[in-house]
């Protein structure tokens, strides 16, 4: 489980307009349009073809849980693509994104400074640049370390400097313990 890629994806599914299908046939028709056919969503999903259609026709209704999660996810994955990217575009230009996470957040400081490691709950709106670099590396295949990362260099830069206004000696942000993390646009 990617706790960032999967915090950024269900940002960006905030931006849907109408709702991804709820049932098994609903999402196994969606798939068959997409792909036009069954032969390729059957061995996407790893199921033989002749389920496929069994479940286009309603004859089945409820997928085994492994199987109602991979259909899940790759319904999830293409829903509403013009929508996703335009969210994503507006994010990355004009809107940023706003990080709410419950983490241990700090530099190495000395004791008693405001800096110090420990528990924080922090909701920082992070500049479109920010957003652009977390979408840019979320393409480009970064896994989850990768990400915490950039989003660490934003908390850093954003709420720790103040945007630059406090540009002390403070060199690497602890980023540790994350209990909570959610991303919206």
């Amino acid at each position: 489980m990617s706790m960032f890629g999967d915090g950024l994806d269900q940002a960006v599914r905030k931006a849907f307009t109408r709702p991804v299908p709820k049932s098994a046939g609903a999402q196994m028709r969606y798939l068959v349009k997409q792909f036009k056919g069954t032969r390729a969503v059957a061995q996407m999903l790893r199921v033989s073809q002749r389920t496929v259609e069994r479940y286009v026709k309603d004859q089945i209704k409820k997928p085994r849980p492994d199987l109602a999660a991979r259909l899940e996810a790759e319904v999830g994955k293409r829903w509403q693509p013009r929508i996703r990217a335009k969210a994503r575009e507006k994010a990355a230009t004009t809107g940023g994104i706003v990080i709410d996470t419950r983490a241990r957040l700090g530099y190495i400081a000395p004791i008693g400074s405001t800096d110090e490691d420990r528990i924080r709950h922090l909701t920082v709106a992070l500049p479109p640049r920010h957003a652009a670099r977390l979408f840019e590396a979320q393409d480009a295949g970064a896994g989850d370390r990768e990400l915490k990362e950039i989003a660490a260099e934003a908390l850093k830069e954003t709420y720790f400097q103040d945007g630059g206004r406090r540009a002390g000696a403070l060199e690497e942000i602890r980023f540790t313990d994350i209990e909570h993390l959610e991303f919206d646009l």
